[in-house]
C-alpha cells in the first residue's frame, strides 16, 4: 500500500532478514506485534514538556561502552548510592540483559552531547511497565537485541528525514537543527492519518512530536510510523512519513513547497 506524503522523502524498507537474523526476530508477544500496546514502551510515559533533559538521559553516558574494552562505568549512582532503576533486572527475569546504551548520531539541543538510546534492560522495564507479559520460550537475548537495534534505526532514520526538511533553512540555521524533546502519541492519530484511514488506508501504528531546536526558534515535526512489512538487513521495517507541524506559517509554506516540487517533479 502506498503512502502519499508531503516530505521531501519518505524511508520506506520492506526486505527479508538476512538468514543470520531471521532467528531473532520479534516475537508475537512483544509490544511491536500487539495492536493494544501500541506505540513504543520508552514512550509509555510522556516527557516532561517543560524539560530539555528528559530523566532517561540523566548519567546516560554511564552506560555507553568504551569503544576499545567494552567495559561499562559503575551502574551505581554516587549521588544515592543506589543501581539506577531502569537498569534493574525485573523480578524472574529469564535471562540477563545487557545495560549498555549505545549514542545516537541526533544532537541534544542546549548541550555537547548527543542523545543516548535505551539499553536491552531498559527497554524490557519500559515493556513489562507497559503491560507486556512473558511466557516460556517466547522470548530470548536475541530477540532483545534485535528489538533495540530496529528501535535505534527508526530513530536515526526519523532524524535524517528531519534534517532533509531543515535544509530548506540552512541560510538562518547554518549549525543545523538540534532535537530538544520528544513524545509518543501513538493513541492520538494526527489529522493526516485519519484522512488516509477514512480512504482504506492503514493507520500507523505509532506516532511521535519531536521538538527541534532550529538556532534558537522550536520547530514541531509529526512522524507516523506505518508497517513497512519485513525486517531488512539494516533492521529497518518502518514506513516514515516526516512532516514540520501545521502550527506556524513557515511550516504551512514548507509543506506547500515541497508538495509543488513532488507534484511536479
Amino acid at each position: 500500500m502506498g503512502l502519499s506524503a508531503s516530505s521531501p522523502s519518505v524511508a520506506v524498507h520492506s526486505a527479508n532478514v538476512p538468514e543470520q537474523h531471521q532467528t531473532v526476530s520479534p516475537p508475537s508477544e512483544c509490544p511491536m506485534h500487539q495492536s493494544k500496546m501500541e506505540g513504543c514502551p520508552m514512550h509509555f510515559q510522556a516527557e516532561n514538556e517543560n524539560s530539555s533533559v528528559p530523566a532517561h538521559q540523566e548519567r546516560a553516558y554511564d552506560y555507553v561502552a568504551c569503544p576499545v574494552t567494552s567495559q561499562m562505568k559503575d551502574d551505581i549512582d554516587p549521588r544515592n548510592m543506589m543501581p539506577s532503576p531502569n537498569q534493574t533486572p525485573s523480578p524472574n527475569q529469564p535471562f540477563p540483559l545487557s545495560t549498555v546504551r549505545e549514542e545516537s548520531t541526533i544532537p541534544r539541543a542546549h548541550s555537547e552531547q548527543k542523545w543516548v538510546y535505551p539499553s536491552e534492560q531498559m527497554f524490557w522495564n519500559a515493556m513489562l511497565k507497559k503491560g507486556w507479559r512473558w511466557k516460556n520460550d517466547d522470548i530470548n537475548p536475541g530477540d532483545m537485541t534485535n528489538i533495540i537495534k530496529i528501535h535505534n534505526q527508526n530513530n536515526e532514520q526519523a532524524w535524517k528525514e528531519i534534517l532533509k526538511w531543515e535544509v530548506l533553512h540552512a541560510t538562518e540555521c547554518p549549525c543545523g537543527p538540534t532535537l530538544i524533546r520528544f513524545g509518543g502519541k501513538a493513541k492520538e492519530y494526527s489529522p493526516r492519518a485519519r484522512i488516509r484511514s477514512w480512504m482504506g488506508y492503514e493507520l500507523p501504528f505509532d506516532r511521535h512530536d519531536w521538538i527541534v531546536d532550529r538556532c534558537g526558534k522550536e520547530v514541531r515535526y509529526v512522524i507516523d510510523y506505518y508497517d513497512g512489512g519485513e525486517v531488512d538487513k539494516n533492521y529497518q521495517f518502518t514506513i516514515l512519513d516526516v512532516r514540520p507541524s501545521f502550527d506556524s506559517l513557515s511550516a504551512v509554506w514548507d509543506r506547500m513547497k515541497v508538495a509543488w516540487w513532488r507534484w511536479t517533479s
